[in-house]
């Protein structure tokens, strides 16, 4: 829902940050970085390590804002690193309310919620990119930084970070927030697909 918004402050805060790893390693390379720590932060969450996961978690998010930005101020942005980016960070969404569901089975149900919202979230969104993509009303049109149009939603990478990381820090509400994330991330789903479904009337 802030991603628009905050993207550009976060950019602006992290340009000096990406310049330098730049120099040091490919905006793919961050990816599959970002990817380990995101696997590792699932194991921690697993092995019920709290402040370890949390930790890991942010240093996932940290990186992966790292790629797309050294890829765009280094002149090496293409479609292949934006294909890898995304597929590697629903990896990593999908496999941290697994692991939390595999650690306690009193929250497989809250995990599957979860799970079940963000794949219709994202039907929504996807296929919804590639039409506009396709109608050129994509990223390009609409002055957005990412490879596809992102069209807007309720959940976005801002709240999805807030909600992990309260999810990790606080393991005894992990169900109620997984439900409150999947409620939340339907409802956006919702409005997009009719927003959507309208804009392609046309």
């Amino acid at each position: 829902m802030y991603d628009n918004r905050l993207r550009v402050l976060k950019d602006r805060l992290m340009a000096p940050l990406a310049d330098a790893v730049g120099r040091l390693a490919s905006p793919n390379a961050l990816s599959v970085a970002a990817f380990a720590l995101g696997l590792s932060c699932a194991a921690a969450a697993y092995a019920g390590l709290v402040l370890p996961s949390l930790a890991l978690w942010l240093l996932n998010r940290v990186v992966d804002g790292l790629d797309g930005l050294v890829a765009r101020r280094s002149g090496r942005a293409s479609d292949r690193g934006a294909y890898l980016d995304i597929v590697l960070d629903f990896v990593v969404y999908a496999a941290l309310p697994l692991s939390l569901a595999f650690s306690d089975a009193s929250r497989a149900l809250a995990a599957a919620s979860l799970l079940a919202a963000f794949y219709v979230n994202g039907a929504t969104w996807m296929y919804l990119s590639s039409l506009l993509e396709k109608r050129g009303r994509g990223a390009a049109a609409s002055g957005q930084a990412t490879g596809v149009a992102m069209p807007a939603g309720i959940i976005e990478g801002t709240e999805t970070i807030v909600f992990f990381s309260l999810i990790l820090a606080l393991p005894a509400y992990a169900a109620v927030l997984m439900y409150a994330f999947a409620l939340l991330t339907l409802l956006g789903a919702a409005l997009r697909f009719a927003q959507g479904f309208k804009a392609l009337k046309a």
